[in-house]
């Protein structure tokens, strides 16, 4: 349960971000909720186009997470073979909190992020970092971890809003009294991408822990009641 309040109140920030702030810098002149695209006497939905994307995105991390039944740590296999860092440290949230960062997902960094994370979690020397995953000790809560999957799935795949430029502006403003209204055009655009996507991963685990619990639910049922109907 305190998973899924946490879940609910992050939606419930990101909407009332998207429809008190950043409309404040773009909302006159973007009234259009659809955005369509004419090339040589073609009609394009680029807003139907998002939803094809992400529903194919869902439907390939379903069929992963199926293939090894929602289990983290053979799903952190899975991403280890692809490339990708895996640190189990003991009480990362005390290395990770300082920067801003959570355990889980983390996006490439440079600078003095990349050099703090080198020294903490690698142990080496260095001003660049790729992307890694960092996790605690110990048992890992399923759903928290299938939302950091689900966005390093989409970042792999080179999704809109979820390259590290637009992961720090929604950072910096989604949890900030900073002013949109300093950003340029193009990183509006980065930041609305990004609100989406975090949006997307949240709706997507909400979804899987709904439809869990329901199964859940149900074979109890069965098991008490010695009976297949519902």
């Amino acid at each position: 349960m305190l998973l899924k309040e946490f879940l609910y109140k992050i939606l419930e920030l990101q909407e009332k971000f998207l429809r008190f702030r950043l409309s404040k810098t773009i909302g006159v002149k973007n009234t259009s909720k659809k955005k369509r695209h004419y090339s040589t006497g073609c009609t394009l939905d680029l807003n139907t186009m998002a939803d094809i994307e992400k529903q194919e995105l869902e439907d390939k991390i379903t069929n992963i997470l199926k293939t090894y039944e929602y289990n983290p740590e053979r799903i952190l296999d899975y991403i280890k073979a692809q490339g990708t860092q895996i640190k189990i440290i003991k009480d990362a949230k005390k290395i990770l909190n300082p920067i801003g960062e959570n355990e889980g997902f983390i996006y490439p960094c440079k600078g003095s992020k990349a050099l703090y994370l080198s020294l903490g979690i690698n142990k080496s020397f260095s001003l660049k970092t790729d992307e890694m995953f960092v996790l605690s000790e110990g048992e890992i809560n399923k759903y928290y971890f299938i939302y950091h999957f689900y966005n390093w799935f989409a970042f792999k795949n080179n999704i809109a809003g979820m390259d590290t430029e637009s992961q720090e502006l929604l950072k910096k403003y989604l949890f900030s009294s900073a002013d949109t209204k300093e950003l340029q055009l193009a990183e509006i655009y980065k930041l609305k991408d990004a609100i989406r996507q975090d949006k997307a991963s949240i709706e997507f685990v909400v979804k899987l822990c709904r439809n869990y619990d329901g199964a859940k639910q149900a074979l109890t049922k069965m098991h008490n009641e010695g009976s297949a109907k519902l």
